[in-house]
């Protein structure tokens, strides 16, 4: 691992080499929200001190290198609605948001229909009215609809409900419509509508964005905005316990070590020692990226919440995870753009299942293709491919049994690519594999949670400072807040709380 990716951080972090034994606000996690929410408040004028478990930062939005960094693989399949720019420039800086392009070929192949899109509202009109067939009325009362939504509506109708009612027993539209936003946050047919409305209306303004040149680039310059702004980040730095004395948040003890996750990409564990591993640091306030049923369990602890919200907050489902398999070709092969777009859905089953998207037996997978245009400066192709999965299907095997699994998940993903990038096998420099254990064993995010929690967990999160002077909650909850958008505005607007917190406090 290269050097500004371990070490880098912490040296960075205080400008004199040490840390404060006092902060305005502590941040527990460097997810997208947990950053945003860092930055806004350092920008504001607070100390803040960023505190992440892991030896880097950007939690799910992250990256990793392989063969002495020779092939680098985003984790996140990081496409996102055009809102992103905004808060981006916003909330970070211009030249971040002058680097978020458009992926202008959406790909889609299964029984059902093949097409291409540009993922916009003008281009699925075309494509609902010329090729499924529907009325030019009914298109655009449905994307009203959809536009309209908002967290006063109905939660009780659910996405198959609002379907039904615009689009009566086609499955072929249902799926054109429902599987990006299921690979987006989670969402199936049975979860509120509102939840799927407000997600897809947003990608439907302009179509889908990513960054150009890679996570890693991404987080480096988050990572310098934070420190311009004078907030001090601790890595290698798991908090243990969120600290309360009468009522009231006063501060986070950090863990005597920290976590021992092995990673090729160093060589086995980080070497770096936190400063921080043991303190406990006095604190104002308390602002946790963690998960949210972690953060009120494991960090605070039951004992500090009155009954019924224990019980509402043990009601909140968590959401679904993924597995991944990252394939890197070798110099000079390449993979065909007009074939493979640059996010391509594909399935084998016959028609949409929530179900079957998260079953062991893999039917669905989303590939992610880099060019050497989404990482400028090289001329490698990579593809990443992604399947929501349930942690229950890994966490329970054999050592023996889940590195069989893991193997069987690389060789059916390698046949099925086969199809669009033919002769794959021979192209392959290297693959490797994530699975729901993968993603926990990282974040820490109870079951491997990939998109946080069900929708009630936003009202849950939005509660905690009422509950407890002090504690704040950001993060993937609610589907809503999910995906790098919903993760960064949702920094912003919790950030927002803190600050009036503490000026009135």
């Amino acid at each position: 691992m290269r050097a500004e990716e371990t070490s880098g951080q912490n040296a960075s972090a205080a400008k004199d080499g040490r840390y404060q034994e006092k902060y305005d606000v502590v941040v527990i996690g460097s997810g997208l929200a947990g950053m945003t929410a860092a930055n806004v408040l350092g920008r504001g004028g607070h100390k803040v001190l960023l505190l992440e478990r892991h030896y880097k930062l950007g939690g799910l939005a992250t990256w990793f290198r392989r063969e002495k960094g020779e092939h680098i693989f985003d984790v996140s399949l990081h496409g996102f609605p055009v809102g992103m720019i905004k808060s981006c420039r916003r909330y970070w800086n211009k030249e971040i948001a002058d680097r978020i392009v458009q992926l202008p070929r959406i790909k889609f192949d299964n029984p059902q229909f093949s097409l291409t899109t540009t993922f916009n509202r003008d281009d699925f009109t075309r494509l609902l009215v010329e090729k499924f067939g529907l009325s030019e009325e009914t298109v655009k009362a449905f994307f009203d609809e959809a536009r309209n939504q908002t967290h006063y509506d109905d939660q009780s109708r659910t996405t198959r409900e609002l379907f039904e009612r615009f689009f009566p027993g086609r499955s072929d539209v249902w799926r054109l419509l429902m599987e990006p936003i299921t690979y987006a946050n989670g969402s199936t047919l049975e979860d509120p509508a509102l939840t799927y409305g407000i997600v897809f209306s947003n990608f439907m303004s302009k179509g889908v964005f990513t960054f150009q040149g890679g996570t890693d680039l991404f987080v480096k310059m988050l990572r310098d905005e934070l420190t311009k702004n004078g907030v001090d980040i601790a890595t290698n730095a798991p908090v243990e316990k969120v600290v309360v004395e009468e009522g009231r948040v006063v501060g986070v003890k950090i863990a005597d070590s920290a976590p021992n996750v092995e990673s090729p990409e160093i060589g086995g564990v980080s070497k770096v020692v936190s400063p921080l591993l043991g303190k406990t640091i006095a604190t104002r306030a308390v602002l946790s990226n963690a998960n949210l049923k972690g953060t009120i369990f494991n960090l605070v602890g039951r004992k500090y919440f009155d009954p019924d919200f224990v019980a509402e907050a043990e009601a909140v489902r968590l959401n679904n995870s993924s597995v991944q398999v990252y394939i890197a070709l070798k110099p000079g092969e390449t993979i065909d753009e007009e074939q493979c777009g640059d996010l391509l859905f594909t399935s084998v089953a016959p028609e949409f299942s929530s179900d079957l998207l998260l079953s062991r037996k893999i039917t669905s997978r989303t590939y992610s293709f880099y060019y050497p245009k989404t990482r400028p400066g090289t001329d490698r192709y990579y593809a990443v491919a992604s399947s929501n999965a349930n942690y229950e299907d890994w966490a329970n095997l054999s050592d023996e049994a889940y590195e069989e699994s893991k193997r069987d998940l690389i060789e059916t993903t390698l046949d099925a690519l086969d199809k669009y990038v033919p002769g794959i096998r021979d192209k392959v420099a290297y693959v490797e594999a994530a699975t729901p254990k993968t993603f926990k064993a990282y974040t820490d995010h109870w079951l491997g949670a990939s998109f946080g929690t069900k929708y009630e967990g936003l009202a849950v999160s939005r509660a905690l400072g009422n509950k407890i002077p002090g504690l704040y909650h950001a993060g993937s909850v609610g589907i809503i807040m999910s995906g790098w958008l919903g993760a960064v505005n949702y920094g912003v607007i919790v950030a927002n709380d803190v600050d009036e917190f503490l000026m009135r406090e």
